[in-house]
């Protein structure tokens, strides 16, 4: 069975993004599996002594053995978020590769009048040197807080 690994950027239990995700995978119609980014920050020290963290490794495995990834952030000060790029700096330590040749979807769910294109912008440029297969088209969702029902659905199809 196919499997879609959802990344949400946002911590936050009801958050936007992680709605985002959560509607993408209705649509993709194989098993999904949300990834959990609550990890320890990014210690060189830490690693050196300790080596890489259980809950880092699970993410990376999930990220190897998925079909495709799809990650939603917010925008903070034009940007993804903290906890989005801990994670990232995080598994870029671990071995494999597991982002190379993966397919992965870009989304953004933002209070603001752009849907978070500058988060995009930047989260595009720091995938890069892992080497997925970003797709192109991206989901940029404007005033994010009214665009999901009491069900956590899209209320419009057009997204």
């Amino acid at each position: 069975m196919s499997v879609l690994l959802g990344i949400s950027g946002s911590l936050r239990t009801e958050a936007t993004n992680r709605k985002l995700i959560r509607e993408a995978a209705r649509h993709f119609g194989g098993e999904f599996i949300e990834a959990d980014i609550r990890l320890p920050l990014y210690d060189g020290d830490d690693e050196a002594t300790t080596g890489i963290p259980k809950a880092v490794q699970v993410l990376a495995d999930q990220i190897a053995a998925a079909e495709a990834v799809v990650i939603s952030t917010p925008e903070y000060n034009q940007s993804f978020s903290g906890s989005l790029k801990n994670a990232l700096d995080w598994v870029s330590r671990t071995k494999g590769g597991p982002w190379a040749g993966k397919p992965v979807a870009l989304m953004s769910a933002a209070a603001g009048r752009a849907g978070g294109a500058r988060a995009n912008y930047a989260l595009r440029l720091a995938m890069t040197p892992f080497r997925p297969r970003l797709l192109t088209m991206e989901v940029l969702l404007a005033a994010s807080r009214d665009a999901f029902d009491e069900n956590g659905r899209l209320q419009s199809e057009q997204v």
